[in-house]
Formats: C-alpha cells, sequence, structure tokens
C-alpha cells in the first residue's frame, strides 16, 4: 500500500518512532479511534498508515478491535535472515567484482566511515543506539550499491524484524565487540576483491543472531 497524502505519512512516521523507541508497548492493544483522537485527525489516514506499518512488519492489526506491536519469534528470525543472506550475499559478490571502479571506491570509503563511527560509538560507553545505526547503515550499503529496488525495498520491509534481531543479538555480553570485528574482517576481504571468502564471513555474521538464539534456548532448557 502507497500512502497518497502528507498526514499519511505523518502519522506512519509518527507510529514508526515511537514503536522503535519504546513508546509504544509490547502486548498492547491500542485502538485506532482513540490514537485519530489523540492525534486531532479523521481514522482515514490513521487507517491507511497503519496498513502500511502492517505491510512493514511494525505490528499487527486485530479487526474491529486495533493493533498490537508485532514481536519477535523464531519464525520471523529465520526468515528475515535468509532473506538477508540471499540479498547481500549477492551484493557481496558484485562489490567485489566491481571494488577497483569508481563506483566501487566510494563505496569502500563509504564503509571505512561507517566502520569508524561504529568503533567510536564504543568508546568511552557504548552507545547502542548509534551502534545499532551504524551496523544497519553498513549492510543497507552493501544493498543499495547493486540499484535494485526490488533489493531495497524488500529490505527495508524488514527493517523493524532486522532491528529486533539485531537488539536481541546485542544483548549478550561482548556481542558489540564481536560484531564490530566480524565487520572489519568483511570488509578487509571485500576491499581486496576477494568476494568468496567475504561471503562467507557475511553469512556466518548474519546467521549469528539465531544461533545465539538457540543456544539461549538450550541453556534455559537445561535449567
Amino acid at each position: 500500500m502507497i500512502l497518497k497524502n502528507l498526514v499519511q505519512f505523518q502519522v506512519y512516521d509518527y507510529l514508526k518512532d515511537n514503536i522503535l523507541n519504546g513508546k509504544l508497548q509490547n502486548n498492547t492493544l491500542y485502538s485506532e479511534t482513540k490514537l485519530a483522537a489523540e492525534l486531532g485527525i479523521s481514522r482515514t489516514p490513521i487507517r491507511e498508515a497503519l496498513h502500511c506499518l502492517s505491510q512493514d512488519g511494525y505490528i499487527n492489526i486485530i479487526p474491529s478491535k486495533g493493533f498490537i506491536i508485532r514481536q519477535l519469534n523464531e519464525n520471523d528470525m529465520h526468515e528475515t535472515i535468509q532473506i538477508r543472506c540471499a540479498i547481500e550475499g549477492f551484493c557481496t559478490h558484485i562489490i567485489a567484482a566491481e571494488v577497483d571502479s569508481e563506483k566501487g571506491q566510494n563505496l569502500i570509503n563509504n564503509l571505512t566511515n561507517l566502520l569508524d563511527l561504529q568503533e567510536s560509538s564504543l568508546k568511552p560507553n557504548i552507545s547502542l543506539k548509534d551502534f545499532m545505526e551504524y551496523d544497519h547503515e553498513f549492510h543497507l550499503a552493501l544493498v543499495n550499491y547493486v540499484d535494485n529496488k526490488e533489493f531495497s525495498q524488500t529490505f527495508q520491509r524488514s527493517m523493524y524484524q532486522i532491528h529486533l534481531t539485531t537488539t536481541s543479538a546485542l544483548s549478550f555480553p561482548k556481542r558489540t565487540e564481536d560484531t564490530l570485528n566480524e565487520h572489519k574482517r568483511f570488509f578487509s576481504f571485500l576491499k581486496s576483491g576477494d568476494g568468496d571468502s567475504a561471503y562467507h564471513i557475511l553469512i556466518d555474521h548474519l546467521m549469528m543472531p539465531l544461533n545465539m538464539h538457540i543456544l539461549k534456548d538450550n541453556v534455559e532448557t537445561k535449567f
């Protein structure tokens, strides 16, 4: 669904920001009517924005009742990671083959800057919000390189699930430092044009949250 006017865009962005910032709580049913009253607008732009948020994976609409914030489950995690492996893996090989071109070097410069920013966000105190933002920008830069609208749109539609997966993974001790080191290793091979090595590091990196989730479940089961 495409948002048709400015009010719908504003409602969409307002709700999305509140979801990402934790202002809208999990396991809470929100009323479309009450939301329209709070914002002082009609239900039509609210309804359109909610349908787009549902399609983009941020909420689940409960017919005739309202909506709830979508939560991460194992199936969502599997599917999101598989999508990322397919898209980012393909992009990695394309980039490695073109790394010496002007376009390739521009990307390398951008990734270098993002790695520096990501590392800086860990010093002296970890800024998890900044770290995650640079992490997303790093991966999005790989996807956007190939100028494939379907890739970019699919990645954007998965952004909330990516956000939840990343948040879950980074809750493990030292995962921020490990993530940065994996980015650096991947970047080193990508920069040298070794697409196969970069690809294998990328897949291991993207699969890590799922492996950590399984490990956590196994540990909890033992106790």
